[in-house]
C-alpha cells in the first residue's frame, strides 16, 4: 500500500481546520493531526508532500457530466467526444456522476455504464444516472428500478427534461410514475433515489415539480432540478422549492452580458443571501455536453461544449469577489455527497476517501489527489487516461 505524508496544509474540510499533517493510504485519509508529527519509519516507504502552507480542500464533485459525450442536436457529427480523465482531474474534480442527454439513442445506458467503470479503472470515482432526456427512459434491464438495484454504479434517473422543446413533454402522471420508481428503488438500495430533472427555457419553468409536491406524497428531495441559473425567474423558482426541500443545481456554463441569466457564481452568490438552506445548493458544469443556441424554428444556431474546468473557474471567482472559501466549497463538495450519498466523499475527515486538491493564493489548483494518488503535483499532470497524450 502505497502511502502519502502531506505536511503543512491549510485545510477546508470544507469548514476550516487550520495547519494539518495527512496520512493517505489504501485511498482513504488514514489520519490527520496538528502539523509537527514525527517523520514514518524509512520502512513505510511513505512519501512527504509539503504544501508550505496552502489550503487543501476535498476534490470536486461534478454531478452533472457527459461521460461518453453529448450534443446530436444538429447531427451525428456535432456529437461531442467523451472527455478524457486528466479532462476532470486538471481540474480538481476527483469525482463525477454520468448521464445521457438530448441524444439516449446513439448514445444509451450500456456505453454509459461502460465508461463510468472505464473512468474508475484510471482512478477517478465515477457514477451514472439511469435514463436521458426522454420517456419512456433508457435503461439496461427494461425498468428504472431494476436497472437501480442492480446495476451498482447507478445513482438515480437523469437527466429527465421538462419545459424543453426537446423533451418527451411529461405529463405530471408519467413523473409521478418515474420518481416512485426512482425513490423506491433508493430505500431499497441505500441509493441517492433522485430524479435529476434538466430545466429548458420554457415559460412553465418548475410549474411540473411544484404540482408533484403538492399532490404527491414523494419527499421533495427526490426532485433535483438543473440549469435553474438559465433564465433569472426560473432562479427565483428554484429556490423556493430548495425552501420547500428540494436540492437545486447550478450549472457553471458561459453567460453573456446582458442575458436574461445568472452566471455560476451570481447565482450562487444569490442563493447564499437568500436565507434558503445552504445544504440544498450544488453546483455542476454539463462537461462534455454541448450548450446550444437554438433559433425561433427549434434549430441549432450555434453551440458551446461543457467543461469541468468551469467549476474552478466559478470558485476562483467567488474567492475574488471576497466569499470565504469554507461559504463556497460546500457547493461544490460536501453538498453534492449528501445529496447522492457518496459516503467518504466531499469532506476530508479520517476515514474518508483521500480525493484532494491544494489552491494556490488565487484559488488555483496546484496539486490534485485521487484516491490518494497524485494527478496533478505543482500544476503538472502525472496522471493521464489511457489514450492520452502528452498533447491531448
Amino acid at each position: 500500500m502505497s502511502m502519502i505524508l502531506i505536511r503543512n496544509a491549510d485545510v477546508y474540510a470544507p469548514e476550516p481546520l487550520g495547519r494539518r499533517d495527512l496520512l493517505l493510504g489504501g485511498g482513504k485519509v488514514l489520519w490527520i493531526g496538528t502539523t509537527g508529527a514525527p517523520d514514518l519509519p524509512a520502512g513505510f516507504g511513505a512519501q512527504v508532500v509539503d504544501l508550505g502552507g496552502r489550503r487543501l480542500a476535498p476534490g470536486l464533485i461534478d454531478g452533472h457530466v457527459h461521460v461518453t459525450g453529448g450534443g446530436g442536436e444538429a447531427g451525428f457529427a456535432s456529437r461531442v467526444p467523451a472527455p478524457m480523465l486528466s479532462r476532470y482531474t486538471r481540474h480538481g474534480v476527483t469525482t463525477v456522476v454520468g448521464l445521457l442527454g438530448t441524444d439516449d439513442v446513439a448514445r444509451g445506458t450500456r456505453e454509459l455504464v461502460a465508461q463510468v467503470n472505464a473512468l474508475r479503472e484510471e482512478g477517478l470515482s465515477a457514477w451514472g444516472y439511469a435514463g436521458g432526456y426522454h420517456l419512456p427512459p433508457a435503461t439496461l434491464t427494461g425498468s428504472v428500478r431494476t436497472d437501480l438495484v442492480f446495476i451498482d454504479c447507478l445513482l438515480g434517473v437523469g437527466e429527465l427534461a421538462i419545459s424543453d422543446h426537446r423533451s418527451s413533454q411529461p405529463t405530471l402522471d408519467e413523473l409521478l410514475r418515474i420518481a416512485s420508481e426512482t425513490h423506491v428503488a433508493g430505500l431499497m438500495t441505500g441509493k441517492a433515489g433522485i430524479v435529476h430533472l434538466h430545466l429548458g427555457d420554457g415559460a412553465r419553468g418548475l410549474d411540473l415539480v411544484r404540482r408533484a409536491l403538492d399532490q404527491s406524497e414523494l419527499p421533495p428531495r427526490v426532485f433535483n432540478p438543473t440549469h435553474v441559473n438559465r433564465r433569472k425567474a426560473l432562479f427565483d423558482e428554484a429556490i423556493e422549492l430548495a425552501r420547500r426541500g428540494c436540492s437545486i443545481d447550478i450549472t457553471a456554463f458561459p453567460v453573456a452580458e446582458g442575458e436574461d441569466a445568472w452566471s455560476a457564481a451570481d447565482a450562487l452568490v444569490r442563493y447564499l443571501d437568500s436565507g434558503a438552506p445552504r445544504q440544498r445548493v450544488t453546483v455542476s458544469s454539463d462537461a462534455g455536453g454541448c450548450l446550444p443556441c437554438f433559433d425561433e424554428q427549434g434549430r441549432v444556431c450555434s453551440m458551446e461544449v461543457g467543461h469541468s474546468g468551469a467549476l474552478i473557474g466559478t470558485l476562483r471567482e467567488l474567492l475574488a469577489r471576497g466569499i470565504a472559501l469554507e461559504d463556497a466549497l460546500p457547493a461544490f463538495t460536501s453538498n453534492v455527497a449528501e445529496l447522492l450519498r457518496l459516503p467518504g466523499k466531499g469532506r476530508i475527515a479520517a476515514g474518508a476517501d483521500a480525493d484532494l486538491v491544494a489552491l494556490d493564493a488565487t484559488g488555483a489548483i496546484v496539486d490534485v489527489f485521487a484516491g490518494g494518488h497524485p494527478h496533478l503535483r505543482e500544476g503538472a499532470i502525472v496522471r493521464r487516461g489511457t489514450f492520452e497524450t502528452q498533447d491531448t
